[in-house]
């Protein structure tokens, strides 16, 4: 068995991990899914706490900062990002046997 990683990037609308999803993205790196952006008008899970309940591993979050007088209603970026991982037993292919 091989293992190859998942990631899932969530924006929520806070820094709470209850905070409900506001924006996400989906990595496999298993192959077995070939997620798009925008390919779904539902996020894969509601909050930030439902990803980690269902066995997602958080490796990172965005720095709390305070916003600069004015910046309040930029729109410019999602500010708080949290990226989990999930690892997945899958069967070697020929490819990934040569490297590929």
């Amino acid at each position: 068995m091989a293992r190859r990683q998942r990631v899932l990037i969530l924006y929520l609308a806070d820094s709470s991990l209850e905070s409900h999803v506001i924006g996400w993205a989906r990595y496999d790196g298993t192959g077995q899914t070939n997620p798009m952006s925008g390919d779904s008008d539902e996020p894969p899970y509601a909050t930030g706490l439902a990803a980690l309940r269902d066995g997602w591993r958080l490796f990172q979050f965005s720095p709390l900062q305070p916003h600069a007088p004015g910046d309040e209603f930029r729109t410019a970026y999602l500010k708080y990002e949290f990226a989990f991982e999930q690892w997945v037993d899958v069967e070697p292919t020929m490819e990934q046997d040569a490297g590929g």
